[in-house]
């Protein structure tokens, strides 16, 4: 059986597909989650479980009459897309950089916007629900306009990949950019007060929550479920240009059909149905992975990365891990490793390599090969990518 039943004395079990025993702190954590009253059934685990705010990031958590907004977190809707072009590697040869450096001036990264809002976010029709948003972002639409097509910091990337084939394939991973993060605050706010009020003893004030038919928890499901789909819309923005760049460079700008699309969330909430009952399945650092699904699981920007189908696993409410998983905290891998570290583990890759990016060598990520093993009955590996290029947020 690959996955195992930790020991702990908790009101629900918790299941693990990591073959790692966890560490104190992410024992009290699973341990935290695992004792809430309306946690449903069990806890999954995936296999690149680590510390997060509240709940591990690699946990499933399905609930019944509550949910819990900081499990979630304030990245809603992050999340990966990736596209098979028509296209084979040898056509990238002398083009990486010109390739990156295009993409670097196309598609802002980091805390940048764009300068101007095209069209096709413009024209996107959830704007007009923006007035019943959460009313502690109500002069940010000018904002969230702008950032539709951005790709933001720390672990986002844009990267172009070849499979084992030599085909192209293009990736990138954002999600809902500051809108996302400040409707997620405001609701943890208001959770938090709520579990005041009420005199909530929680094992940790992040597992504040609000509870199903409350004007509340209405307020937060709807306005979760909008920034899942400005992340969704996000990706695809982004990803229409960066499509446009590779045609530019190796199709004299002719417009060419990908051969496969994948879309995934990584960290937001759903409805669904798991062992004939309708639970909030909130996954923090997962993929859904029922058996219609495709899914995306990447390394580091060393490593390897890969498309993959789900097998509908119900122990794991059909999901699987979201990557590699951090072996170590970004400080701790600027202490360890020095650029030249960087360069050395990067090779290959056209990419910066400098210290702003440092915290991402992928040295600081555990091995995909042992991620991917561990998990051989949640997924089936459809494409195995290596990155050629990679632009870092």
């Amino acid at each position: 059986m690959p996955y195992e039943e930790l020991k702990l004395s908790t009101l629900s079990p918790v299941l693990s597909w990591a073959n790692h025993s966890l560490g104190s702190e992410e024992t009290k954590m699973v341990k935290n989650v695992a004792s809430l009253p309306f946690v449903f059934k069990h806890v999954a685990l995936m296999p690149d479980v680590h510390l997060g705010k509240g709940a591990l990031v690699g946990s499933v958590i399905a609930t019944k009459e509550a949910i819990i907004p900081a499990a979630i977190g304030v990245d809603i809707g992050c999340g990966i897309m990736a596209i098979k072009m028509p296209f084979n590697g040898d056509q990238l040869e002398g083009k990486l950089k010109k390739i990156r450096l295009d993409i670097e001036a196309a598609i802002p990264t980091g805390f940048n916007e764009n300068k101007d809002v095209e069209k096709s976010v413009t024209n996107w029709q959830n704007w007009g629900d923006f007035q019943d948003l959460h009313r502690g972002v109500q002069d940010l639409q000018g904002k969230a306009m702008k950032q539709m097509g951005s790709l933001g910091g720390g672990n986002h990337f844009i990267e172009v990949c070849l499979d084992i084939e030599n085909q192209i394939w293009l990736m990138l991973h954002s999600g809902s950019r500051n809108i996302g993060n400040n409707l997620a605050q405001c609701h943890i706010n208001t959770a938090k007060e709520l579990a005041k009020m009420a005199g909530n003893k929680l094992p940790d004030p992040d597992l504040a929550y609000f509870v199903a038919g409350t004007p509340e928890f209405q307020a937060y499901w709807h306005d979760l479920q909008w920034a899942q789909d400005y992340a969704r819309f996000n990706r695809e923005v982004m990803m229409a240009r960066f499509q446009r760049i590779v045609e530019k460079h190796l199709a004299g700008g002719k417009a060419t059909k990908p051969l496969l699309a994948v879309n995934c969330h990584h960290n937001y909430a759903e409805k669904e149905v798991h062992f004939g009952e309708d639970v909030y399945v909130t996954r923090k650092g997962a993929v859904r992975a029922t058996e219609e699904d495709y899914g995306i699981i990447p390394g580091s920007m060393g490593a390897k990365s890969f498309i993959v189908k789900g097998k509908g696993n119900h122990e794991s409410y059909c999901s699987c891990s979201h990557g590699a998983g951090r072996l170590m905290s970004r400080n701790k891998a600027k202490n360890v490793y020095t650029l030249d570290d960087l360069i050395e583990q990067t090779k290959g890759v056209e990419c910066r390599k400098d210290s702003g990016v440092l915290d991402e060598i992928p040295g600081a990520y555990k091995p995909i090969d042992e991620i991917m093993k561990n998990q051989s009955d949640l997924v089936e590996v459809v494409a195995t990518l290596k990155q050629v290029v990679c632009v870092k947020g």
